[in-house]
């Protein structure tokens, strides 16, 4: 299943969202939204998909926490990258992009910690 998402490409390369993105993890019972106009680099690393398990996940690294100010570790956040994934269809991408993503990032989410 493909996610649609409207999103644009700027000249840098960067991306642009255009409609804000809620969503609620089941897993963790959390919600994190990305606002509409945030900048991403897509999938850092990676080949970009259309999906908003990176632009999800670049919030949770950039803020270290969920929207109600809990905060977030590594290992969840790449956990929530896992989830999205495999929720649209991308269940070896998840599991792939899972390591990589909490073995050398994470951003805030990592300085709270990896597990």
């Amino acid at each position: 299943m493909e996610y649609q998402i409207n999103q644009m490409i700027l000249g840098d390369g960067n991306y642009r969202l255009n409609n804000t993105i809620v969503y609620y993890s089941e897993r963790y019972g959390k919600t994190t939204t990305v606002d509409a106009g945030e900048i991403s680099d897509g999938a850092t690393g990676a080949f970009d998909v259309v999906s908003r398990a990176w632009w999800v996940h670049d919030k949770l690294c950039k803020t270290g926490k969920w929207d109600d100010g809990t905060k977030i570790t590594n290992w969840q956040c790449s956990q929530v990258l896992q989830d999205i994934l495999t929720e649209e269809g991308r269940r070896f991408q998840g599991h792939y992009w899972f390591w990589s993503t909490w073995a050398i990032g994470g951003g805030e989410a990592r300085k709270n910690g990896m597990f």
